[in-house]
């Protein structure tokens, strides 16, 4: 599940836009300070609450959309933070949207067999999907991501599981003395018992909690934190990874969990491994013991969003810049994984601002962020910039799942649908709108 920034976290009860006024009296050293505040209060749920509002509705307007998963002619979509689209994709060229699974606090999602996995904010929850028109609620581990509790802002004892961020304008009028001094150069202070912050951005990217045809285990792209490699699920959870025996499908039972590094993002399963995608670099780990990882190797590169494919003996990583991510680097880095405990550097490719990115059979695609989705022949990993494909200019695309000769894309405008059969001559098949608020 992601989580609130480090800022996001330090401001608990957050304040970002705070004006002074101050009016002096004729026959005192007094002043009238007028304060206008902006800031988010904490607003909690029950788990109970929670748990009732978790049921299977009528399709609705698509909007935030998060994490995309496909399993046997369906699409899963993520709606950030409020549950998961269903939509049957047996046609492409006509999806049809099916339903949607209300799910509060979710953000990820994994499928094996007939067994949905959803975060319910901390909680892990398993669907029965047998009958995608009657998906029900089977199983749940509550409370698996303690590291979503841990810290403290996030729940509490005697208010509940904090959901949302509530917007609250105020304003405040007090006499003090004129020579009153106030701290100016930024960050975080604290100024009538409510701890304020100047960074707004980073304060409005964030949640209350912001805070994967025919086969066993779905697919998901790779900006995934959830992923099931044989029997077994594994989720980020803030710096750890979480892992779950998925033996006995509808009934999960957690078996471990790893401290690995305060910015891990993304997970990709290939063969017998794991490929973990961070801020600050790559890290291998062996499932060869799959309750206990073993990490092999551990590739760095400099401070970026960071998600990773794997196919044969290469790993490609797209690093971004963004608020979010602290960085300033946008490319694409190709490297030799032959040898998993020492991986080596290939290639470096500029890039716009690239985001997810998927690999099928030597065919690569880029989300590229504002200037689009691209597709390149990979098969000559020294030479890919030389061998473009396609290049649609139209979609700010978020992420891919490339399968089948179909590529599965989400963009902040909709869900885009490409036919790769004949490399190339790449075509579009279809485009699924959403509504962005």
């Amino acid at each position: 599940m992601e989580r609130l920034t480090t800022i996001g976290i330090r401001a608990a009860y957050l304040l970002f836009i705070i004006v002074f006024s101050f009016t002096a009296t004729d026959c005192s050293d007094k002043c009238e300070e007028t304060n206008y505040f902006v800031y988010y209060e904490p607003v909690y749920a029950t788990s109970a609450e929670i748990k009732a509002a978790v049921k299977l509705e009528a399709p609705k307007q698509m909007s935030q959309l998060g994490r995309i998963y496909y399993k046997d002619g369906y699409l899963f979509i993520n709606e950030a933070g409020e549950g998961i689209h269903i939509i049957d994709n047996r046609n492409p060229a006509s999806p049809i949207q099916k339903s949607f699974l209300n799910i509060p606090g979710n953000f990820d999602l994994a499928i094996r067999g007939n067994t949905l996995y959803a975060d319910s904010y901390v909680d892990l929850v398993a669907f029965d999907i047998t009958d995608i028109n009657a998906v029900k609620e089977v199983n749940r581990i509550e409370r698996l991501f303690n590291n979503y509790t841990a810290l403290g802002l996030m729940v509490s004892s005697d208010k509940g599981i904090l959901t949302e961020w509530k917007k609250v304008e105020s304003v405040h009028v007090q006499t003090t003395e004129c020579n009153t001094i106030y701290q100016t150069w930024g960050g975080i202070f604290y100024q009538s018992g409510i701890a304020m912050s100047s960074d707004r951005a980073a304060f409005l990217s964030t949640k209350a909690a912001i805070a994967p045809g025919g086969s066993q285990t779905g697919i998901g792209g790779s900006m995934a934190r959830f992923t099931i490699n044989g029997n077994y699920l594994y989720g980020l959870d803030g710096g750890n990874l979480d892992i779950v025996e998925v033996t006995e499908q509808t009934s999960p039972i957690a078996r471990n969990e790893i401290p690995l590094m305060w910015d891990v993002e993304t997970l990709f399963p290939y063969r017998d491994k794991l490929f973990v995608g961070s801020r600050t670099g790559m890290w291998i780990l062996d499932l060869q013991a799959p309750a206990q990882p073993v990490v092999l190797s551990q590739y760095s590169h400099l401070r970026s969003c960071d998600p990773v494919v794997v196919e044969d003996n290469y790993a490609y990583v797209t690093l971004r810049s963004g608020t979010e991510c602290e960085g300033f680097t946008n490319q694409l880095e190709v490297i030799d994984i032959t040898d998993l405990k020492n991986p080596n550097l290939l290639k470096v490719y500029p890039m716009t601002n690239p985001h997810g990115l998927g690999i099928d059979q030597g065919t690569l695609f880029i989300c590229d962020g504002e200037d689009g989705l691209k597709a390149y022949d990979a098969k000559d990993v020294m030479k890919i910039s030389d061998n473009l494909l396609a290049h649609y200019k139209n979609i700010k695309a978020i992420d891919v799942i490339p399968y089948q000769q179909v590529a599965m894309v989400i963009a902040e405008n909709g869900i885009y649908q490409y036919d790769y059969s004949d490399i190339k001559n790449i075509k579009l098949l279809s485009q699924m709108p959403i509504v962005n608020h």
